[in-house]
């Protein structure tokens, strides 16, 4: 069973929402949060938008293709991510964007800090995902802040790491699975999440599915204005294996489905090694070579 949390409970720290949210990230890998700064209009404003970019003619999206411009920022066709390297390239198209840092700053020359690519087309996309992604990285922050205390930490010990974080705001397109598809084909395969925290909107269309333990999978749905959260392996491995990161996926059903993860990762020099470590881990060293093994162009070169 995957813990429903309210956030509010979580952020006053009693004692139910914390202990739900204690068994969620040392147990299960999955929570839905609930009670959070962004409602359920304002969830279903963002999915719109993406809807729109999504249903635009490839032609339009084409000047976005991270394939074409190398950017780790923009749109990413169909069969552009293979997340496990046992299944064929994920079917999905999505869009990524991240923080905005101002012209002339050298960290835009980092790929985890590039110049965000926007769209002209639909009206409002850019302003809408903006918004989204300050708000949806605040209610990130609430949630670490309750996991710490979970795991009977310090409610701020993870706060400084996210100084300047390497967070990647993304709306997921998944059709309805194609006819043509076989064992190997999924909207995205079999995977855990490579960074620290995700934070999941969806349109509450079902799909989503969480391995359990013993074997066998557990389908995981949300309204918009709740949250699906799961850890991935950077928070597992910084928590010396406490936080578990949980294999899920996408096999795609008979209709449309859209999600909006935000993948909150902490700054690209934050030492993600366990406590007591003798090696430094950096946190974008890690992202930078899961991501080389996803992106198909990637892998090209």
């Amino acid at each position: 069973m995957i813990p429903r949390i309210d956030l509010q409970a979580l952020i006053a720290g009693k004692a139910e929402a914390v202990e739900a949210m204690r068994l969620a990230a040392t147990d299960i890998g999955f929570a839905i949060v609930y009670n959070t700064a962004l409602g359920p209009n304002r969830v279903a404003q963002t999915i719109d938008m993406y809807r729109a970019f999504f249903r635009l003619p490839a032609a339009e999206k084409r000047p976005y293709d991270m394939a074409q411009t190398g950017s780790n920022r923009g749109w990413g066709a169909a069969g552009s991510e293979q997340v496990n390297p046992e299944a064929n390239a994920d079917y999905k198209q999505f869009f990524d964007c991240g923080v905005s840092l101002p012209a002339g700053d050298p960290l835009r020359e980092m790929p985890f800090y590039a110049p965000n690519l926007w769209p002209d087309k639909p009206d409002g996309f850019e302003e809408t995902l903006r918004g989204y992604y300050r708000d949806a990285c605040s209610v990130a922050m609430q949630v670490l802040r309750g996991v710490a205390q979970s795991i009977g930490r310090p409610r701020d010990s993870f706060d400084t790491a996210f100084y300047l974080p390497m967070a990647l705001l993304r709306g997921n397109y998944y059709p309805a699975r194609p006819d043509w598809a076989g064992e190997k084909d999924f909207g995205i395969a079999t995977h855990t999440d490579y960074g620290c925290l995700t934070l999941l909107a969806t349109d509450g269309s079902p799909g989503l599915e969480v391995r359990k333990r013993g074997g066998g999978w557990i389908p995981v749905s949300a309204p918009p204005g709740e949250f699906i959260i799961n850890f991935g392996e950077m928070i597992s491995f910084w928590s010396g294996g406490e936080i578990q990161a949980t294999p899920h996926r996408v096999v795609g059903g008979t209709a449309e489905r859209i999600s909006v993860p935000l993948f909150f990762n902490p700054a690209y020099e934050t030492n993600v090694a366990p406590d007591g470590a003798d090696e430094v881990v950096k946190a974008g060293d890690h992202l930078t070579k899961r991501y080389t093994e996803t992106y198909v162009h990637l892998q090209k070169k």
